[in-house]
C-alpha cells in the first residue's frame, strides 16, 4: 500500500466513524462490554490457576521401603525419582527424622517412655508433584521398584485437582468463542450500515476505476479503528478494577489472605493487556473484512 493511499483510507475509515455515530458507538460499546467480561474472567480465572498450582505443589507421594535398604540406595533412588517429568521435588525423611516432627506435633513432653525409635525403619522420600495429573503414572513407577514396599498417595486430591483444570480451559474455551461471535456479529452490523449508506458511493468510485482494495481499505481501517477503541477501554477499567477489588478482599477479609492468594496486577496484566488489544483488533478486522465480502460485489 502506498503511503498516500493509506492515509486516504486511514482518514475515510475515521471519517466513517463520525458517519454512523450511533452504530459505531453501540460496537465500540459492546466490543468493551465483551472483552471487559473477557477481563474480569481471565483475571478470576489465572488466580484460580495459581491457587490450583499452589495446592498442586502440597500434594505429594511418599515412598517407603523395604527392610534392609540402605540411605545411600534411597539416595541415589531419590536421583533417579527426581528426573521424572512429573516430578517437582523429592524430599528424603529419615525415621529419626519422622519421629522428631511426630513426637513434637502431637506427643510434646511424653517422650521420655520411648527408649527406641517406634517408627525405626520408615524412612521414606516425599515426592512432590509438578503434573497432578500424572500421579497415577508416578505410582505405578514406584511400585515397580524391588526396593519400595509401599506407595501413599492421595488419590481423591489429585482427581479434584485435575478435574478443576479441566473444567476451567473448557469453561475459558466456550465463554471466549460466545464473546468473539457476539462482538463479530456487531461490527458486521455496523460496517454493513455503512456500505448501504455508501453505496452510490462506492458504485461511482468502481466506474471511474478504483480497484477492490481502494473500495474495501476503508472499511477495514473502520473496523480496525472500532476494534482499538473498544479494546483499550475494558483493559483500563479491569486494571483498575483489579487492584481495588484486590485491596477490599484482602483489606475487609484478612482471614481469606491464607486461602486465596491473589497474583500481582502487573502480572496478570503482562498477558491480559496485549491479549485483549490483540482480540479487539481481530474482532474489528474479521468482521469489516466478512461483511465487506458478503456485501460489496466489487
Amino acid at each position: 500500500m502506498k503511503i498516500k493511499t493509506f492515509f486516504y483510507a486511514l482518514g475515510q475509515g475515521i471519517k466513517n466513524l463520525f458517519r454512523n455515530k450511533g452504530y459505531s458507538m453501540a460496537s465500540i460499546a459492546t466490543i468493551s462490554a465483551c472483552l471487559f467480561l473477557f477481563g474480569v474472567f481471565f483475571s478470576i480465572l489465572v488466580n484460580f490457576q495459581h491457587i490450583v498450582r499452589s495446592a498442586e505443589e502440597n500434594v505429594s507421594v511418599t515412598a517407603f521401603f523395604n527392610e534392609g535398604v540402605t540411605e545411600e540406595q534411597i539416595q541415589l533412588l531419590k536421583i533417579a525419582i527426581e528426573e521424572r517429568e512429573e516430578v517437582g521435588s523429592v524430599v528424603y525423611v529419615s525415621a529419626d527424622q519422622a519421629w522428631d516432627e511426630f513426637s513434637k506435633d502431637y506427643l510434646g513432653e511424653y517422650t521420655d517412655g520411648f527408649l527406641e525409635n517406634p517408627l525405626e525403619g520408615s524412612d521414606n522420600l516425599e515426592i512432590y508433584l509438578s503434573d497432578v495429573s500424572k500421579q497415577s503414572e508416578l505410582v505405578d513407577y514406584l511400585e515397580g521398584l524391588n526396593d519400595v514396599r509401599k506407595v501413599n498417595r492421595s488419590e481423591i486430591t489429585a482427581i479434584t485437582l485435575s478435574s478443576a483444570n479441566r473444567l476451567i480451559m473448557y469453561a475459558s474455551l466456550l465463554i471466549i468463542l460466545i464473546l468473539l461471535i457476539v462482538s463479530i456479529f456487531l461490527i458486521s452490523n455496523t460496517i454493513a450500515t455503512g456500505i448501504v449508506n455508501h453505496s452510490d458511493e462506492i458504485m461511482i468510485m468502481k466506474y471511474i476505476g478504483a480497484t477492490d482494495f481502494f473500495v474495501r481499505a476503508p472499511y477495514v481501517f473502520e473496523g480496525l479503528l472500532i476494534g482499538i477503541i473498544g479494546s483499550l477501554i475494558p483493559v483500563y477499567l479491569t486494571y483498575y478494577m483489579y487492584i481495588k477489588a484486590v485491596e477490599i478482599i484482602t483489606g475487609r477479609y484478612s482471614i481469606l489472605q491464607n486461602l486465596l492468594n491473589f497474583l500481582p496486577v502487573d502480572d496478570v496484566f503482562q498477558y491480559l493487556a496485549p491479549v485483549s488489544i490483540i482480540m479487539g483488533v481481530g474482532i474489528g478486522y474479521i468482521g469489516s473484512k466478512l461483511t465487506i465480502r458478503k456485501h460489496l460485489n466489487v
